[in-house]
């Protein structure tokens, strides 16, 4: 018994020392953290969650996304306090993440003769890894330890080859340098906690999609952000599609529940509490005739109506 609980120790050991010689997870760690995505995935094994749900996710609300996460006992997605580049613009994307810590020499020798072994480029520093690994879609999202000063993670020369590959901008727990460069990209944004003149130094890359933490909010490789001037919400990738037309749905019951206000033809009370039958049918009598384009589809929506508790 005692040297089958010996073997079996040195074989978790042996897995644990083999994961930390890697940067990042192979595509089978990544699908054991997202495990309840049931859809497409990337070569890297991150959820691929569609464009269409992307676009849709735009147009929600933070507090709307909140709630639902919060309704599901995701209370740890929400970072806020950012400074941004430009301040109108709003983000949704897939999270690629990125781990740094203060320098230590011995750790960043393994980490960089690591890279050399997984062919990463050599030339420069480790901060363009992740950069390397983005695609279309993606939103670099970086854990910098809120170091400002000689803790810039990139500049605008790394700016433009993020917007390149990814078309998104970047959510960095820490700082950037360039501003004035980084603002000329057209379509580039960044979340970040500070700017600085200084370069990256005492800095290390030490993972990248790993599960990292941003403030308040934990991120894993493949979530889905949705980042406005008001905040950060990382959002798990098999809850992103069920949130967005929860969050549509209330959108409209609000929307419709102002106008009524507005109108007199209910207290504040009645709106506010759960509907009357008389209530209800309005809603959906004003539904079926909607004056605008719904963001969803009337299938959809009549799918989700059936299970709703008014």
């Amino acid at each position: 018994m005692l040297k089958q609980t010996l073997l079996a120790g040195a074989f978790v050991l042996g897995s644990v020392a083999s994961y930390a010689q890697a940067i990042s997870p192979t595509p089978d760690q990544i699908k054991a953290y997202t495990a309840g995505w049931k859809g497409e995935r990337s070569p890297d094994g991150r959820p691929r969650v569609s464009d269409a749900i992307l676009a849709r996710l735009k147009n929600i609300s933070m507090e709307e996304a909140w709630g639902v996460l919060r309704n599901k006992g995701y209370h740890n997605q929400f970072e806020g306090e950012w400074q941004l580049i430009h301040t109108d613009s709003s983000m949704t994307g897939r999270v690629v993440t990125a781990q740094y810590m203060p320098a230590r020499p011995d750790l960043q020798d393994l980490v960089k003769e690591t890279g050399k072994k997984e062919g990463r480029v050599q030339t420069g520093g480790t901060n363009s890894w992740p950069i390397d690994v983005l695609k279309e879609g993606d939103v670099y999202v970086a854990d910098g330890y809120g170091k400002i000063a000689d803790g810039t993670l990139i500049g605008d020369n790394l700016g433009n080859s993020i917007y390149a590959k990814s078309k998104r901008g970047v959510i960095f727990y820490g700082s950037v340098r360039d501003v004035e460069g980084l603002s000329e990209i057209k379509g580039f944004n960044a979340w970040i906690k500070g700017q600085d003149p200084s370069y990256i130094q005492q800095m290390m890359l030490t993972n990248i999609n790993t599960p990292i933490r941003i403030g308040r909010a934990v991120v894993l490789p493949g979530d889905i952000v949705l980042a406005k001037k008001y905040g950060t919400i990382f959002i798990p990738a098999h809850l992103v599609e069920e949130l967005v037309l929860t969050s549509e749905v209330t959108a409209l019951r609000d929307e419709f529940g102002h106008l009524r206000l507005r109108e007199g033809k209910y207290t504040p009370g009645e709106i506010d509490t759960k509907w009357s039958d008389a209530i209800q049918k309005d809603f959906l009598n004003w539904v079926n005739n909607y004056p605008g384009k719904l963001p969803m589809t009337k299938k959809e929506l009549d799918d989700y109506l059936k299970e709703r508790n008014y």
